[in-house]
């Protein structure tokens, strides 16, 4: 039988998610002969969704107008940018719709921030960009934050964007049609590197800095864990089993920093996210880096950015409106 996927598209989603998506459904058909797959789009307006590189898909319908059931097997919600700005009422209730209708419901880039604003990732795993998950975090702290680059388990599915979209549409195609179906759409892709649910959605330490030292990549994992609760130099060096000197000499040798300057980024990172993504103040952000006096704060993140939080803060409810 042919199965029906429906793609709920979201203003500023991401068009890289969407097409892996949706080609391999395509190519499936394709490899075998026969309409294993057929899909359609819907979108806020019912007459196209605007990608964030602004790509304008048509579409087969709105939200609100997709009727008291669709006729469908799988609806997936893809987005992208701002998606907390693209929730909308009608978009929620469809989804509320469908799952009580025992719909299979899934979710690919930020669109795991949707469904757990429609309370159906409660208590469950889901995965969603990484970029988004210090955001997630503090909207749905009930939701069990995945870093592999999907997530399918118990009705819902959901990828974290990209590349992801296709390693989570190959595993729905390898469990209902078979490993050579698969294998066949990804050689058609030129896709080599398949990934199951348990990879990773960023590269490790190492990789990134092309680097072999266990103690450097040990270090940072150590800081990336503790951005909230910051600890010092000796502490970290400790934590790896080395010498606070020893700990400097990696960082300088193999970064050109040092050990509380590297840390310092990190934590600007998960600042800058937090102010651009969420509602929260300014000192609730600082907070939430480690940071106990806002003074010390903004002075750190002027120096990293050239702009204090608040003014960063005023120029994005600027570009909003």
């Amino acid at each position: 039988m042919t199965e029906h996927v429906v793609f709920a598209l979201v203003e500023d989603f991401s068009h890289l998610a969407f097409a892996n998506a949706v080609e391999p459904l395509r190519i499936a058909n394709m490899v075998s002969g026969k309409e294993l797959y057929r899909w359609s789009f819907l979108s806020q307006d019912g007459h196209a969704a605007r990608a964030s590189s602004g790509a304008a898909t048509l579409v087969h319908g709105d939200f609100a107008g997709a009727g008291g059931a669709l006729d469908a097997d799988r609806l997936f919600v893809v987005s992208g940018n701002n998606v907390r700005d693209h929730v909308s009422r009608s978009l929620l209730a469809l989804l509320r719709r469908e799952r009580r209708r025992g719909m299979k419901i899934g979710a690919i880039c930020s669109g795991a921030y949707v469904l757990a604003a429609a309370g159906m990732l409660n208590g469950r795993r889901a995965a969603v960009h990484w970029t988004l998950h210090d955001t997630f975090g503090e909207d749905f702290p009930q939701v069990e934050l995945s870093k592999s680059i999907f997530v399918a388990e118990d009705g819902f599915a959901t990828a974290s964007g990209g590349a992801a979209a296709a390693d989570l549409m190959l595993h729905f195609i390898e469990a209902t049609h078979g490993e050579d179906v698969a294998i066949r759409v990804a050689d058609q892709m030129v896709y080599t590197a398949v990934r199951d649910e348990s990879a990773r959605q960023t590269v490790s330490v190492q990789s990134t800095f092309g680097r072999r030292n266990a103690k450097l990549n040990a270090a940072i994992r150590v800081m990336r864990d503790t951005l909230e609760t910051p600890i010092q130099t000796p502490d970290l060096a400790a934590r790896v089993g080395i010498s606070t000197r020893q700990l400097e000499r990696l960082f300088g040798s193999h970064l050109g920093t040092s050990p509380q300057s590297y840390y310092r980024r990190l934590r600007m990172d998960r600042a800058q996210r937090l102010l651009l993504q969420t509602d929260m103040s300014v000192m609730q952000v600082a907070v939430s880096c480690g940071y106990g006096s806002t003074t010390h704060f903004a002075r750190h993140y002027k120096g990293a950015f050239g702009v204090s939080p608040s003014k960063q803060r005023f120029r994005m409810c600027e570009a909003r409106h």
